[in-house]
């Protein structure tokens, strides 16, 4: 399969271009985020307002924001390891700490030279995951940067590149399945070597000779609820207006334009989901795939 244009769907385009410069303000890397390891491999460059990983042979490289979250609506544009990309994660996440921790992940599994990349989707509540959604994109996603989002409410999580959901997890507790909503997550990166698995279940090996590979990040927002001190920045009962209309991503859903545009790249560019995989779940599937 090859990238194919956005002539399927003309409404993508001003989409992405009206994504593209909204994010133009972007954020200081400096003020959000830690390099947390890699050796001197991550970088923040450009006055702080681009960030680099690599990897090499003897290290990968990642970050972490310096503030941790309890819902938000995050957005980062990223411009993927280009060329022969073939045994590389690209991980990008919110992830809390301990046994039963909570995760929504983004990791974008590298390719030979040519292919499209993988998306990978997951969601981990109080530890148990197992809910991959993996898709191609409809654009090479190394030439330029593209913006991915994580919408994060206690209604729903959805995920989303260059404002066009691709996958949405709603709450649905009231039917037993644990859903992300008391536990502060971080945002983290990495850039890793994984050829074991990442392409071609492990079939296709890095090719060191192309190292360094390299990751870059820019455009940086979150409007979120910052968790500090066992307390949230956000407050429940509003005083104001503005404030609610600043925190409207809280109960944030999807209209129908989005719900069209769901579907779209569910039919076209999905190529994995845990909820149509029968083999795997003989017992029955998990609960929450009964529902969609």
């Amino acid at each position: 399969m090859s990238y194919s244009s956005s002539s399927k769907f003309p409404l993508l385009m001003p989409l992405m271009v009206a994504c593209l410069i909204m994010a133009a303000s972007g954020s200081n890397f400096h003020n959000d985020f830690d390099i947390t390891w890699g050796d001197g491999r991550g970088k923040i460059v450009n006055n702080g307002e681009v960030l680099t990983l690599s990897l090499d042979k003897q290290s990968g490289s990642g970050f972490q924001s310096k503030n941790e979250y309890l819902f938000g609506k995050i957005d980062m544009q990223l411009k993927l390891v280009p060329g022969n990309s073939a045994g590389t994660v690209t991980a990008y996440y919110l992830s809390s700490k301990g046994t039963t921790w909570d995760e929504i992940d983004f990791e974008f599994l590298g390719n030979l030279s040519g292919d499209p990349y993988i998306l990978h989707t997951n969601v981990f509540s109080q530890g148990k995951g197992n809910r991959e959604q993996q898709f191609y994109l409809w654009f090479d996603p190394t030439t330029d940067f593209h913006t991915y989002s994580i919408l994060w409410n206690p209604e729903r999580i959805i995920f989303s590149v260059d404002d066009t959901p691709i996958r949405e997890f709603k709450n649905m507790e009231s039917i037993g399945v644990p859903f992300p909503k008391n536990q502060p997550m971080r945002i983290y990166s990495s850039l890793w070597n994984a050829d074991d698995w990442a392409t071609r279940g492990g079939l296709v090996k890095t090719d060191w000779t192309q190292a360094p590979f390299t990751a870059s990040y820019r455009n940086f927002n979150a409007d979120a609820c910052v968790w500090s001190n066992g307390a949230s920045s956000c407050k429940s009962n509003a005083p104001s207006s503005s404030t609610s209309t600043n925190n409207a991503w809280l109960s944030q859903e999807m209209d129908s334009a989005k719900q069209q545009r769901l579907q779209w790249v569910q039919q076209n560019y999905m190529i994995y989901n845990y909820c149509t995989d029968a083999k795997r779940f003989p017992q029955g599937l998990p609960s929450e795939c009964k529902m969609s």
